[in-house]
């Protein structure tokens, strides 16, 4: 399987993401629930997005986002993948070999990024940072394990949703395989229509 085919299908940051911080801002007394706050406030975002495996191969593309629920990773000119949440599923499409493949939300690391009601009180924790600007959350539910694990980054940013930037993530699965998605330009709540969550089915090569 190509490099572009696995790393699409793990969605798994590899580590956790190096950020510029921007001047400080006043810690709140919760950051879980300052998390919490931004994740409900963000109804929709539009990025640019880059994934890195853990042997440091990467791709580009943009990134749509709407919650609950929806997302979309369109990748650069020649990849011929797509990846897609419609609200219930995850869809992988391969156009290339004709083939797609799909799997809940909810089974997905993503579904903490993804969910219309953001609780991270029972499986997310706030890692330590030397620097008080950068936030990192690491979600993991332990009844789930084969949910795999979760490392938000986010900086402060006073103009964002909740006054955090997510500026990317790490998801880790059952097989401890990571992928590195960092984003750039990120504009928040934004118009979005639901076609954008849409897809043409793959033909199958004969």
């Amino acid at each position: 399987m190509s490099f572009l085919r696995l790393s699409a299908r793990l969605l798994a940051p590899a580590t956790a993401l190096a950020l510029v911080a921007p001047a400080a801002l006043a810690q709140p007394a919760d950051p879980l629930r300052q998390v919490e706050q931004s994740l409900g406030a963000t109804q929709s975002m539009s990025a640019r997005f880059t994934q890195t495996d853990g042997r440091g191969r990467s791709q580009s593309g943009t990134l749509s986002l709407k919650r609950p629920g929806k997302i979309r990773f369109e990748y650069g000119a020649g990849a011929n993948i797509l990846l897609v949440g419609d609200g219930k599923n995850l869809t992988f499409l391969d156009y290339e070999v004709g083939q797609k493949s799909a799997w809940p939300i909810a089974k997905s690391p993503l579904s903490v990024l993804l969910s219309p009601q953001p609780n991270l009180s029972r499986i997310a924790r706030i890692e330590k940072q030397a620097n008080p600007n950068i936030v990192i959350v690491r979600a993991r539910d332990a009844r789930r394990p084969e949910f795999g694990t979760l490392l938000l980054a986010f900086s402060r940013q006073a103009g964002a949703p909740g006054g955090l930037m997510l500026e990317g993530w790490t998801a880790i699965d059952a097989q401890n395989k990571k992928t590195t998605v960092k984003l750039d330009g990120q504009r928040y709540n934004v118009a979005l229509p639901d076609s954008a969550f849409t897809y043409a089915e793959p033909r199958k090569r004969r």
